[in-house]
């Protein structure tokens, strides 16, 4: 059949099985029926599509036409490269359903935004099951890196369920997935045993300190080496050594309103600023000649110097390197940029740059709005506490060179190279100092951080792992982080952002099937290799897996972790149900 290219009004295009004689039987092939579909593929756009079916007329085994079938599923009316395509824009490009109903339309694809939702979804069905099929292969490719080192960790937003991903550091591929109604052994362990029955043992495994997936392990994989994530632990010990002065901070903040004070008050003096529009000029000109101001621009400074002192305190809040509480404190930045703030403004009251008090008016407005929150003891006493306690947390921080102040990376900081057994004489040595440290006996706080250093301390620290491969012994060192999957999800949630615009991933994660971090690996040119197994392209691997298959997979990837049961649905929807239920229960009773 010759492939035309696109056109206005669809042709149509007839598809026969090559079999003229059932392979079995040798009978000569019958015509079992006929039909039409409106398909459309990238490469033709849209066309009509008779397909004549046949059948033995000895053993009723039917034939369909196999070029049909490499084009388009059965049954569908959109092709394989139509689902490939949705699938990457969605999953990879971060497009929303509009655009690429947009896009697909240049190349004749008339098609729906649900339909394009709709094929996003087969798209991750489609991958897990070949992904599955795959397995073997992954695994070989893997032995020949001497294993895998499998990293577990969960996303997951409020109470609604969590996405648990299993990444192998070496060959960076993704495991597998799963929605969990809760992170605790008994939901963890059977995701476990399924990563080990498709993939064997892992030479090691890196988490974080959850209680259920510590336990889970060790139920599904014991005497592994299990290594606890060193950003993970040392996020866990500082929340927890840092947090209650830190949250009584953010609660007096909070309580004063003090950043709506100060963001009402800079509007003001914004407005103000208009009234002198040559004081901001010539105040950046005196900053950079270093030389004093003219003589016309003094009226409006007292306004000017207040409006950027304001600006500058507010900055604090965001203040840090993106790692978040407690690595990074913007709550504690704002309230000591506020101190400042107060202390610089009372400074300036002093100086009367024309002789006349009544210029500083603006500076007595803001210490009038600074009042309260410089007389809050509460907070005050709470700031000292945690500048304190600072230097303790800073100093494990540095010995176990993770998560650097002045490091660039952020949450991609994968930590310092060191060589682990430094690290670990770097950790003696603080958990020396923090133990001869004066009132530690009476500090509760650095003892229970003492606690979980030595509660951990193996699974923080541990030699090289030596293995056999084809190509020799090697050693290999687990990474010291779980940052893989933490940046898979990060990508994640600003893709669900990007394409509907919505801040909050509760809903995506709600929603999204289970496998679909797996499109991480289409990113991956091992995996590429792997996956397509002598074949061109996806959509040809695509084409190779049954329709029944897909069905039943897809079912089964619907289904929710907290899935109310049909039955339940329709007595729950009842108005009057609660009168109803307490009426059948007493009505039993009696």
């Amino acid at each position: 059949m010759a492939t035309p290219s696109l056109f206005c009004d669809p042709p149509q295009l007839e598809f026969r099985p090559t079999h003229s004689y059932c392979p079995d039987c040798r009978q000569v092939l019958k015509v079992w029926k006929s039909h039409t579909r409106m398909v459309s593929t990238l490469h033709v756009g849209r066309f009509r599509a008779k397909e004549t079916i046949l059948a033995c007329p000895k053993c009723g085994r039917t034939y369909r036409s196999e070029e049909l079938g490499q084009l388009v599923p059965p049954g569908a009316n959109f092709g394989y490269d139509v689902l490939v395509y949705a699938g990457y824009a969605l999953l990879l490009r971060s497009r929303n359903e509009e655009e690429v109903v947009a896009e697909l339309a240049q190349k004749n694809v008339r098609i729906s935004p649900r339909e394009v939702s709709l094929l996003g979804n087969k798209f991750i069905v489609y991958l897990a099951i070949a992904h599955q099929r795959r397995t073997p292969d992954i695994t070989a490719e893997m032995l020949l890196r001497g294993g895998y080192v499998c990293h577990l960790d969960a996303t997951c937003e409020g109470r609604d369920p969590l996405l648990m991903s299993s990444i192998d550091s070496l060959s960076q591929i993704v495991l597998g997935n799963i929605k969990l109604p809760a992170e605790n052994e008994k939901h963890i362990v059977p995701f476990l045993e399924d990563i080990k029955r498709s993939f064997g043992l892992p030479l090691a495994l890196v988490h974080d300190m959850g209680l259920g997936i510590l336990k889970a392990v060790a139920k599904v994989f014991p005497g592994v080496p299990d290594f606890i994530c060193h950003f993970h632990f040392l996020r866990d010990i500082g929340k927890d050594f840092l947090g209650k002065p830190y949250d009584l901070i953010r609660t007096r903040l909070s309580a004063q309103q003090i950043s709506s004070k100060l963001r009402y008050r800079a509007k003001q003096l914004k407005e103000q600023l208009e009234q002198h529009p040559d004081t901001v000029e010539a105040l950046r000109a005196s900053v950079e000649q270093q030389r004093p101001l003219p003589d016309a621009a003094l009226a409006g400074l007292p306004i000017l110097n207040a409006y950027t002192l304001i600006r500058w305190a507010l900055d604090g809040k965001a203040e840090g390197q993106g790692y978040g509480f407690p690595f990074d404190r913007p709550h504690l930045a704002f309230a000591g940029r506020i101190h400042r703030l107060h202390a610089d403004l009372e400074r300036l009251t002093r100086t009367q740059l024309r002789g006349n008090w009544q210029d500083n008016a603006s500076y007595f407005k803001v210490l009038v709005d600074l009042k309260a929150v410089m007389k809050d003891k509460v907070l005050w006493t709470a700031v000292a506490e945690l500048q304190e306690r600072l230097p303790v947390f800073e100093r494990l921080r540095h010995a176990l060179r993770i998560a650097s102040a002045s490091g660039p990376g952020g949450l991609n900081d994968e930590g310092c190279k060191s060589n682990i057994r430094t690290i670990e004489q770097r950790v003696t040595k603080f958990r020396a100092w923090l133990t001869r440290r004066k009132h530690y006996a009476q500090n509760q706080d650095a003892q229970n951080m003492t606690a979980q250093l030595d509660k951990y301390w193996k699974k923080l620290f541990a030699d090289p792992i030596t293995v056999q491969t084809p190509y020799g012994t090697m050693q290999i060192q687990p990474q010291r982080t779980n940052n893989i999957l933490e940046q898979f999800f990060r990508r994640l949630k600003r893709a669900h952002r990007r394409r509907t615009g919505d801040g909050s991933s509760s809903r995506m994660l709600r929603t999204m099937l289970a496998q679909t971090p797996l499109v991480r690996n289409l990113q991956n040119p091992a995996y590429m290799n792997l996956l397509l197994s002598r074949k061109s392209t996806l959509e040809d691997v695509f084409a190779q897996i049954e329709i029944d298959t897909l069905r039943q997979e897809f079912r089964k990837a619907q289904l929710d972790p907290e899935q109310i049961p049909a039955a339940l649905k329709t007595l729950i929807a009842m108005p009057d149900y609660p009168q109803k239920l307490i009426r059948i229960v007493e009505t039993t009773a009696a």
